[in-house]
């Protein structure tokens, strides 16, 4: 079967999968977490200041902050999806290299900075300390269950991470002037909406085929070990 097909198939499954288990629309915030960390962590390394995060319980979110006019806000707002994008990757990477506990630290090191530094709002400094807890909770108290909660929330932050984008993407069709950041860019540059969300689509899904292709070879060198 062709590999995008496979990508694409595996990724509707999951999204499926994932809707049937009890409170998983808790930890689709995820996703959203690693969204406004990328634009605060940009926005850092090109010297501006973050003004404060936001996070709300339909999973949507805002970054506020300030850089200099010129190509760095046009570099803060293309970092949200791609660096979502690429922090799902890195959770598949860490699973195929044997690393959970070092993937469930560095999301509750995320958490920390934004609920300490950043994040004000009511819900998001619940819902992140919330996550700090259940994630030192298995980490601590319940480590048998820590490669099937890994797992868990890698395929459903892999999974928001592209359909995000694939809303985006439509919403750059029907209301360009309401599509999130590739509004935002849009007003920063002379390339409409739809590019950059079709942009961030196509790299989502890049990201989303690497991943698996992490997932499958650990699965298939566990299958290896066990024929021996």
């Amino acid at each position: 079967m062709n590999k995008w097909l496979k990508t694409v198939l595996f990724l509707a499954g999951s999204a499926l999968l994932t809707r049937l288990i009890p409170f998983s629309s808790v930890f689709r915030n995820l996703d959203t977490m690693f969204h406004e960390f990328g634009h605060a962590l940009v926005t850092l390394l090109l010297s501006g200041q973050v003004l404060r995060i936001e996070l709300y319980a339909d999973h949507s979110g805002v970054t506020y902050s300030a850089v200099e006019a010129g190509l760095r806000p046009v570099l803060v707002s293309l970092s949200g999806y791609p660096l979502a994008s690429l922090f799902a990757l890195l959770l598949f990477y860490l699973y195929a290299a044997g690393r959970e506990r070092w993937g469930l630290l560095l999301s509750s090191l995320v958490a920390l900075i934004m609920l300490v530094l950043y994040v004000r709002g009511g819900f998001g400094m619940l819902w992140l300390g919330g996550f700090i807890a259940l994630n030192l909770s298995l980490l601590y108290i319940w480590p048998k269950a820590l490669k099937y909660y890994y797992l868990f929330l890698a395929f459903l932050t892999l999974e928001e991470s592209v359909m995000g984008t694939l809303f985006l993407l439509s919403a750059s069709l029907l209301s360009p002037s309401r599509a999130g950041d590739a509004a935002n860019l849009a007003g920063l540059t002379v390339l409409p909406a739809v590019f950059w969300a079709a942009l961030f689509f196509l790299f989502a899904l890049l990201c989303a085929k690497w991943s698996l292709a992490c997932f499958f070879r650990k699965e298939r060198a566990k299958v290896t070990r066990g024929s021996r």
